[in-house]
């Protein structure tokens, strides 16, 4: 189909993107503006999400005056209808009216899903045109990431400004399809291309490096549009989305679950501020043959690695530091030139730094909870460090085979309140954001110099307070995870690792989030 209608060109809107669309949404025209004027001292391209609103006609007025008066901004105009995922409850011709009557009051871009071009007359498709704005048709499968070569296909023929390809992340792998079709298809047309879900991250972000024209954010925490979709000032400043080129390094950390973690926030920040060409991203899975494909094909050139993987990876290294060999857990994996994986444990480290900062730790008693791979990190540490360890587990056979294989001891829960010791450390996910139950001791059996809380979120975890309570030093789950986390730094970059700049953000995060907790409550 050639259109000879006046659209904008693709060159003059080109210029004019940004490489982060903002998507703002609202229940009213005031809602929306206000969101958007907030939005646009960040970035001027924005998606408004006509669909979101009451009666859009009724809002493109004010709309209208909001675009008149802020000319730097460039705008799509999307009123997807709800059998396609969206929010519009009206029929097609009512889809058409919108975006047409949006074109005419100046918006720059129409978003039309594939399924109403596909229902609709040429006429009609040219009746829209005519109005002057480029037109994106898309297509969002909200199950699946399959058949994207198919879908091009199908939006070909329309041959509208831009073509726009979105599904969902089942898989880490699932981002490598995405950019592998972006990297075919970006010469034949201007794509947009990205996964939905919690494990779409990695298109999120790297989807402009493989030839998407741009990626989508939400305006603020809480109001996106899709699954899976990031805040933009955490894609801007986090991530550093303008940034990133064909020779950025790319880092994860890879479990499950992984939404909550602050590595990205501390790893990213600590590139940011000694100036390596690298971007850290949350990889959610729990199938080693999943990450091992993203690493190979994206390709990783490292990787934090957290609980389920942490045992499972190690058959799957070249090579690890004797640490990982005896703890039989690795957190950290190098990808060397050649493709072959090298692993370290950074854990151990993490936990025996702070407390030798603090005692000396050859013939302390320390009481270690738990018996999963922070507890073996722990016990290994620090029976290597010759301090006399016992181990308390709720199953008392993976306490047994721990301390046989570290030449521990393992105690019984109720000799505990008639024991002291110099050190507690709590080494299971007990006193954890979202983690039941809330206590792993009684105040009566917490007998000791020194509690140190292997959780770090929240910073102040059930343990702690009784410890503090009693009057008991504490050492925070936050001191451990900066300290493994800056190891981790130094063994990818070779750099000394900024502990102070990245202490900062974690503690400010953590403070944001107990606020935030709080307020909800």
């Amino acid at each position: 189909m050639n259109s000879a209608a006046p659209t904008l060109s693709q060159q003059y809107l080109r210029s004019r993107m940004g490489k982060v669309c903002v998507a703002i949404i609202g229940s009213t025209a005031i809602e929306m503006v206000d969101r958007a004027s907030e939005a646009i001292r960040d970035s001027p391209f924005l998606e408004f999400r006509l669909d979101y609103l009451e009666k859009p006609l009724a809002a493109l007025p004010k709309l209208k005056q909001f675009l008149a008066d802020n000319s730097v901004v460039t705008a799509i105009a999307t009123c997807r209808r709800a059998p396609n995922g969206g929010k519009f409850k009206g029929t097609i011709p009512a889809e058409l009216e919108v975006l047409q009557k949006a074109a005419a009051a100046g918006f720059h871009l129409m978003d039309l899903e594939l399924q109403t071009a596909e229902a609709i007359q040429e006429s009609d498709l040219e009746k829209l045109r005519a109005r002057g704005a480029a037109l994106i048709i898309s297509w969002h499968d909200f199950q699946t990431t399959k058949d994207l070569d198919g879908i091009f296909e199908r939006i070909r023929p329309y041959e509208p400004e831009f073509i726009k390809i979105v599904g969902t992340a089942k898989s880490l792998a699932d981002n490598v399809v995405m950019m592998h079709f972006l990297e075919r298809s970006g010469d034949m047309a201007n794509m947009i291309g990205l996964c939905m879900g919690d494990q779409g991250v990695i298109s999120r972000v790297l989807a402009i490096r493989a030839g998407s024209v741009f990626t989508f954010a939400a305006a603020t925490r809480g109001e996106e549009t899709a699954p899976g979709q990031i805040d933009a000032r955490t894609l801007t400043d986090t991530y550093r989305i303008g940034q990133i080129d064909t020779a950025t390094r790319v880092y994860g950390v890879v479990g499950n679950p992984i939404k909550h973690s602050l590595s990205p926030l501390m790893l990213n920040t600590a590139f940011h501020r000694e100036t390596v060409n690298a971007v850290y991203l949350a990889l959610q899975t729990n199938k080693l043959t999943d990450l091992l494909t993203v690493v190979r094909e994206v390709p990783l050139s490292g990787l934090s690695v957290t609980m389920p993987l942490k045992q499972e990876v190690l058959k799957h290294l070249e090579n690890m530091d004797p640490v990982s060999a005896q703890v039989g857990a690795c957190n950290t994996i190098v990808r060397a030139h050649d493709g072959k994986l090298y692993g370290f444990n950074t854990d151990v480290g993490g936990i025996v730094r702070p407390l030798e900062k603090r005692l000396s730790l050859p013939g302390a008693k320390v009481l270690v909870l738990g018996a999963g791979g922070a507890a073996r990190a722990a016990v290994f540490g620090l029976v290597n460090k010759g301090a006399e360890v016992v181990i308390l587990n709720r199953t008392p056979q993976a306490a047994q085979k721990l301390a046989r294989e570290a030449k521990a001891k393992t105690i019984r829960r109720e000799q505990v309140a008639k024991s002291t010791f110099d050190v507690i450390v709590n080494a299971t996910a007990v006193g954890m954001h979202g983690v039941k139950p809330q206590h792993i001791l009684e105040p009566k059996e917490i007998n000791a110099r020194l509690v140190f809380d292997l959780v770090y979120n929240p910073v102040e975890t059930p343990l702690l307070h009784m410890a503090r309570q009693k009057g008991i030093a504490v050492v925070t789950g936050v001191e451990m995870f900066v300290q493994q986390g800056a190891r981790q730094f130094e063994i990818w970059t070779g750099k000394r690792a900024p502990e102070e700049e990245m202490l900062r953000v974690v503690v400010h995060a953590l403070r944001q989030r107990a606020e935030a907790t709080a307020a909800d409550h």
